[in-house]
């Protein structure tokens, strides 16, 4: 089973997700779907949180996967 995963990179680690793409993606138009949604939520609410994107990007079949952040590699 092959899955397309999407890392959202952020400036402080423990920020970092890991999310499954859906199978009815194609890359780049993951890429853009999940830029959209990510600013939809962030122009209705300027305090969210990210259980607010986590919501938006489940409900389009998105899934948030745990992982372990390895050492630095610089």
């Amino acid at each position: 089973m092959n899955r397309t995963l999407m890392l959202l990179p952020a400036g402080k680690k423990d920020d970092i997700r890991l999310l499954q793409i859906p199978d009815d993606y194609e890359e780049h138009e993951a890429y853009r779907h999940v830029t959209g949604l990510i600013a939809a939520v962030e122009e209705d609410n300027p305090d969210y949180e990210w259980d607010d994107i986590e919501s938006m990007l489940e409900d389009k079949g998105f899934v948030t996967l745990d992982f372990i952040l390895g050492p630095s590699l610089d």
